[in-house]
């Protein structure tokens, strides 16, 4: 199988395929020698010709930025992509767009996150290809960048907002926590292994319990105790009102960048 873009989240999807299945040969392309000899290290063999790549693959993942979509549409002749499976994880470019460009492909649209890193991504997947077998293909070849969700196309705008973005957002909250600790007395080392090993718990509780969070919520706040306390300065901050509006603002954004990297490319080419 190949990968166009063996950049960040590329070499990511790299390094989760040959760990979950080391016998599968990979091809990567990649723009500059530190990407080819990362993608190298990883076990892929590399290129820096898109259309070797295709040409050797039967399942191609496109991770090349968006912007540089129509570099494929230029370098990689159109009979290479005739009954390929092709995966695009870039963010924006429509089923329709993507069947149009890569004729005779059958497209499918993926949304991992940086989690892929350690197989513990959350990774949506879109098609308008009814296929059964292709569809069990693909999903196998995402399940080893971690759970696999079959959503409709419309739900990747939120998908990006809440999965794609949602490591960044969580990363931000936990190091609020530590900084809280450490204020307290904590030192920051201690604060930090404790508070991922509170979170790691907490989600496997809500897991294995099949919890709504507001039950945890309740099952630890006593009454005048420091649970409450806590609470209450929640509230009064209006931090759940703020994470909705996290993820609002997020999703506008995402779906504004794909509304122009989508019109950018029709507007480029002829259709």
């Amino acid at each position: 199988m190949g990968v166009l873009g063996a950049g960040r989240i590329g070499s990511a999807m790299i390094r989760a395929l040959k760990s979950c299945r080391s016998d599968l040969e990979v091809y990567a392309s990649g723009r500059s020698e530190e990407t080819l000899a990362k993608a190298l290290r990883l076990g892929a063999e590399v290129s820096r010709d898109n259309a070797y790549v295709v040409r050797k693959s039967d399942l191609v993942i496109v991770s090349v930025k968006p912007h540089n979509f129509l570099d494929l549409y230029n370098q990689v002749p159109v009979d290479f992509w005739s009954g390929k499976l092709v995966v695009s994880v870039m963010a924006g470019v429509k089923l329709e767009t993507l069947s149009r460009v890569l004729r005779g492909a059958k497209v499918f649209r993926a949304m991992p996150n940086i989690n892929t890193l350690v197989s513990k991504s959350a990774t949506a997947i879109a098609t308008n290809d009814n296929n059964s077998d292709d569809r069990s293909t693909v999903e196998n070849v995402l399940r080893c960048f971690g759970s696999v969700y079959w959503v409709p196309e419309e739900y990747l705008d939120i998908w990006t907002s809440l999965v794609g973005s949602g490591p960044a957002f969580i990363a931000e909250i936990i190091d609020g926590l530590v900084l809280g600790a450490v204020s307290s007395g904590m030192t920051r080392d201690v604060a930090y292994r404790a508070i991922l090993d509170m979170i790691e718990g907490t989600v496997k509780l809500l897991r294995e319990l099949d919890s709504h969070p507001i039950e945890v919520r309740d099952e630890v706040t006593t009454p005048s105790g420091t649970t409450i306390q806590g609470l209450k300065v929640l509230e009064a901050k209006g931090i759940k009102a703020g994470l909705i509006e996290v993820i609002e603002t997020s999703f506008r954004r995402s779906r504004e960048i794909g509304v122009e990297i989508d019109s950018s490319i029709k507007s480029k080419i002829n259709w």
